[in-house]
C-alpha cells in the first residue's frame, strides 16, 4: 500500500462524509507518518513503512476486539468496523504452503542443521511483513522434528 493511496482514500472518505472510515484512515496515515519519522525518512515514506504501520494497527485493533467486554455491544461493533477497514488495507500474508515451499527452496541448507534458533534467526528477515511469525514458528518446529 502506498502512502499516497492511503491519503487519497482518506480524502475520498472525507468528501463522502463517512466520518467513521475517515477516522480509521486518518489513524493509519498518522501511524505511517510516525513510523517514517522514527526511521528518519519523513520525506520518503516507502510501502514497507506503510505496510508495517498497517500491520501494527491491525494487531492493535484485534487486541481491542479480544479485550472488549461482551456487554459493550456498541463498542464491539466500532472495534470490528475499525478492524475490517484496516484489514482491507493490510498486505496479503503468505499461506502455510507458500511458506513451506520458500523454506524448502531457499533455506534448505539452514533447515538441514535442525537448529531452530539458528533457522529462525536466518529466515525471519526474509519473511518480515509477508507472513505471520507464529505460523512460521510452527512450520519450523515441524521441519526440525
Amino acid at each position: 500500500m502506498t502512502f499516497e493511496k492511503l491519503q487519497q482514500d482518506m480524502i475520498a472518505a472525507m468528501k463522502a462524509r463517512d466520518a467513521d472510515r475517515k477516522e480509521v484512515l486518518s489513524n493509519l496515515v498518522s501511524a505511517a507518518k510516525k513510523a517514517a519519522i522514527d526511521k528518519q525518512c519523513r520525506d520518503n515514506i516507502t510501502e514497507e513503512i506503510v505496510d508495517a504501520a498497517i500491520l501494527k494497527e491491525l494487531k492493535t485493533a484485534k487486541e481491542q476486539i479480544d479485550t472488549c467486554p461482551p456487554e459493550r455491544e456498541e463498542l464491539m461493533a466500532k472495534y470490528k468496523y475499525n478492524y475490517d477497514v484496516i484489514a482491507s488495507y493490510a498486505p496479503q500474508m503468505m499461506s502455510e504452503e507458500e511458506i513451506r515451499a520458500t523454506l524448502e527452496k531457499d533455506f534448505a541448507d539452514v533447515i538441514a542443521t535442525k537448529n531452530k534458533g539458528q533457522i529462525m534467526k536466518t529466515i525471519m528477515p526474509a519473511f518480515k511483513g509477508k507472513a505471520d511469525g507464529k505460523l512460521i514458528n510452527q512450520i519450523v518446529a515441524d521441519l526440525c522434528k
